[in-house]
């Protein structure tokens, strides 16, 4: 019998299953301990998570509330600690930490660490790690898309104490603070998370006195042995074989037009996981790019995602291993920038996981979901009554991938963190001058498929009393458009619009910064709804039909995307009509040309775009082609690339 199989033996079952899940409730505590407390509206929104570790910093359990994000990354910065504090930790510390380049994501996700004592003995550790709004550099929100090297981003903090043998360091927390925006808020935050990780050790020490030191230290082994157990067990049912895929990143600014790959190769032996990123691109030259910690926590992600039931520790990372190649888009060094690795490499990796696995697991295929996305307005509140710097920071809503047997959901936080709120307008107008003027399903932008993806959302703003106001955009996905799997379809592309609908309409793209804001300007973004799965021409008629009634697709794409005629007879009343015959028709013609549509010379779909023939959703989901909006080019590398990946996840897949 193996060590692992017989250290279960160590604590009774009651015992074991009571401590396993009051770690749970501990690390639970926490957050709700800085649900409550924290001054940012962003970690209001639960941009947070909370960990609790053991003394050599590997994590004994996460919560039910922590985003994905910071999975598979908490133990690190723990770690991290350890490396530079040693022996020279004491009751009372407490310690910062965001380096992405030490195991954090990026410098936004400040970690606060509190070494727990009893007896004299350090035995664990308390994370809390909260997205703060901005941390500095050369943008409002610390998101500088210009930005090639870490000092444009913001704050660099490296393990720092900040409470020493119980003693607030003011005159550190106030270095940090002075070069951050609203640092009143930051230090609001400060205090929050610092107090989350007290919440978490009194809870510890009432366990210990309860169970006592030694039954709680072997507790802590054996949750971690366990979930490598029952995962271990788990992957040992799975196939042997290997399995490779490529997601993509849509380009290098100082490129331009080429599609950034990132290649997974996941190779199943026995009880073990070996996840390969060679072939990934080489870092590029913006903020896209991801570091060792963020690209691991990518990978734990979005294997966790197929093994919802099994909980999450450093247990779980014993059978994982994985190959980050070295100056890579997936692990870039010090000091490439990495701030906006949350909507470059981390979510194309899930994505691509989320496929490799579809294969292996098809009950629980999940196609493409939309991409992250953050807007950062800054500037200066002249509203009456303020008279003070706001940071107005938003995320959206968009549609996840459509799933074995069901449609995609509509309207879902993010895979990079489904456990964010999206955040209530109210609140957002309170603590700032911007209004919000929609926030809406889009019709159409659902990915078309047997099962289409869910729906994304549009939301505009405008702005009122302010000055010096400035607007950032971290996205992607307006050339590497959010894909379907096994015969499904594209949904459609990101991007901000300014005044639009106005003379001086202008269409910013995917990532900008310090685009200036002047009271009155607006904008508009749509979030794109998650990939097709299936052949949408398998679609049942009546299911179509359904949507149209909801408005999650209109009349012209049913007949479009999925070759189903529907006749609207009294849309007040929802009364509409599906013509079988001519939908039988329609099918059969789409089948006879959708080959042929994904094979036409790039500059005849040009043409047509620009003579108002064909639109934009035609572009990418009939004819596969990459454009440039802001001029109205094709991009012929990038629709090259994309069409080789639409022969593979969807043509090769129809009749």
């Amino acid at each position: 019998m193996s060590q692992t199989q017989s250290a279960i033996t160590r604590l009774d079952p009651v015992t074991f299953e009571v401590l396993k899940n009051a770690f749970v409730n501990l690390v639970d505590q926490m957050s709700e301990q800085i649900l409550r407390t924290c001054y940012s509206f962003v970690i209001y929104s639960r941009d947070f998570s909370s960990a609790i570790c053991d003394a050599e910093g590997n994590t004994i359990m996460q919560g039910t509330q922590d985003i994905s994000v910071h999975v598979g990354t908490l133990h690190l910065t723990a770690k991290a600690v350890l490396e530079d504090f040693g022996d020279d930790i004491h009751p009372g510390d407490v310690f910062l930490i965001n380096d992405p380049y030490r195991g954090g994501t990026h410098f936004c996700d400040v970690r606060v660490v509190r070494p727990v004592f009893y007896d004299g003995k350090l035995i664990s550790f308390m994370q809390s790690n909260g997205h703060w709004a901005d941390v500095g550099g050369n943008v409002p929100g610390s998101f500088n898309v210009r930005s090639k090297d870490h000092y444009g981003e913001g704050m660099r903090i490296p393990p720092v104490r900040i409470w020493s043998k119980g003693q607030y360091l003011q005159d550190v927390a106030n270095l940090l603070v002075a070069n951050m925006r609203v640092p009143e808020e930051r230090l609001g935050d400060l205090r929050a998370q610092a107090e989350a990780t007290k919440v978490g050790e009194m809870q510890l020490v009432r366990l210990i006195e309860k169970y006592g030191l030694d039954t709680v230290l072997i507790a802590f082994e054996e949750v971690q042995n366990y979930v490598e157990r029952l995962g271990r067990a788990r992957i040992s049912e799975l196939p042997n074989g290997t399995w490779e895929t490529t997601d993509y990143i849509d380009m290098d600014p100082e490129v331009g037009d080429q599609l950034i790959p990132i290649h997974v190769r996941m190779t199943i032996k026995d009880d073990e996981i070996d996840y390969d990123l060679t072939g990934s691109h080489p870092y590029i030259s913006c903020f896209l790019n991801a570091g060792f910690g963020a690209s691991f926590s990518a990978v734990i992600s979005g294997t966790k995602t197929f093994f919802p039931d099994i909980p999450l520790n450093s247990g779980f990372y014993r059978f994982i291993h994985v190959n980050l190649p070295e100056d890579s888009v997936v692990n870039a060094p010090w000091p490439v920038a990495v701030t906006g690795f949350c909507s470059g490499a981390y979510e194309k990796i899930m994505n691509a996981i989320f496929e490799l696995w579809s294969g292996i697991m098809p009950e629980r295929a999940l196609a493409c979901s939309f991409n992250l996305e953050y807007l950062l307005i800054g500037g200066w509140d002249r509203r009456a009554g303020y008279d003070n710097y706001f940071m107005w920071y938003d995320w959206m809503a968009g549609g996840h991938g459509g799933r074995s047997y069901k449609d995609g959901a509509n309207a879902m936080s993010p895979v990079f963190g489904v456990g964010l709120s999206i955040q209530p307008c109210e609140g957002q107008e309170r603590l700032s001058p911007v209004i919000t003027t929609h926030h809406e399903i889009v019709t159409d932008s659902a990915g078309p498929g047997k099962f289409r993806g869910g729906c994304g959302v549009r939301k505009g703003g405008i702005l009122t009393s302010c000055e010096n106001t400035v607007m950032s955009y971290c996205c992607d996905r307006s050339r590497s458009v959010t894909w379907g799997i096994q015969g499904g379809l594209p949904s459609l592309p990101h991007g901000v619009r300014l005044n639009p609908g106005s003379d001086n309409e202008r269409f910013l793209g995917t990532v900008f910064s310090s685009v200036a804001l002047k009271p009155g300007d607006s904008f508009d973004r749509p979030s794109a709804g998650g990939g097709g799965l299936g052949d949408p021409l398998e679609r049942d008629p009546k299911l179509v039909l359904e949507d149209v009634i909801d408005q999650y697709v209109s009349i012209e794409r049913a007949r479009k995307d999925y070759g189903v005629i529907i006749k609207e007879i009294d849309r007040e009343i929802d009364l509409f009509e599906i013509d079988e015959e001519a939908t039988k028709n329609e099918r059969a013609y789409i089948r006879a040309k959708r080959r042929q549509w994904l094979q036409e010379d790039i500059a005849s779909v040009e043409e047509k775009f620009k003579r108002g023939e064909i639109d934009e959703l035609d572009v990418i989901r009939r004819y596969g082609v990459i454009m440039d909006y802001t001029t109205g080019h094709v991009l012929p590398n990038s629709t090259a690339q994309y069409r080789d990946m639409l022969y593979k996840r969807t043509l090769a897949h129809w009749e």
